[in-house]
């Protein structure tokens, strides 16, 4: 249960901060405006993904954000620091821009520190009656099919866990395709003048 519970938040903190960091990058924020915005989002999306089941089962919205408020909380924010942490001390990560393997090795490695932190947070929580342990009772409900929730969407933790690993590796795929392409320009380039001289 603290495995699911920790892989949850880990699924809304990884998709806030890939989104703040691409839109940071995009528009040419600075690196702590870029940190600021992305764990902004990591926490609107862990927020936003453990409300929806919830108001899904018949709560109302701000019932079912009040809970998930004191369940995912310290969760969110034990990842955030760690995530960051770890970002900051591998160097150049930070600074490496999207289309770079440094960029997503290394939020790989600080996403798994931060599940790894997480996870005694999480539990230590579940035993004592608190943290996910507050939305369980409503996990079970049956979902309501009328309405505006007969639209909103269910997704499984393993399905938002796949979609996340594979969003990681295609982006360290792409990276390392264009480094791969950028040094073979490089080297055609620096060939150029040492065949221009022999003529």
């Amino acid at each position: 249960m603290a495995a699911s519970a920790t892989l949850h938040c880990l699924t809304g903190c990884a998709i806030g901060e890939i989104t703040g960091l691409i839109i940071g990058t995009a528009v040419g924020l600075s690196t702590g405006w870029t940190i600021v915005l992305a764990v902004s989002l990591a926490f609107f999306f862990g927020y936003l993904l453990s409300t929806v089941p919830l108001v899904k089962t018949g709560l109302g919205f701000f019932a079912a954000l009040g809970i998930v408020f004191a369940a995912d909380t310290l969760s969110i924010a034990t990842m955030e620091v760690v995530d960051n942490l770890v970002m900051a001390v591998i160097p150049g990560a930070m600074e490496a821009g999207l289309v770079n393997v440094l960029f997503w090795v290394g939020m790989m490695i600080a996403l798994t520190a931060a599940f790894l932190a997480a996870y005694p947070v999480n539990r230590y929580l579940l035993q004592r009656g608190k943290g996910h342990a507050l939305t369980h009772e409503y996990h079970g409900s049956p979902a309501v099919t009328t309405g505006f929730r007969r639209y909103l969407p269910s997704f499984s933790t393993g399905a938002l866990v796949a979609v996340i690993a594979a969003f990681l590796l295609g982006g360290l795929v792409v990276s390392a395709a264009d480094e791969l392409g950028n040094g073979s320009d490089d080297n055609s380039h620096a060939a150029a003048p040492s065949s221009a001289v022999r003529r």
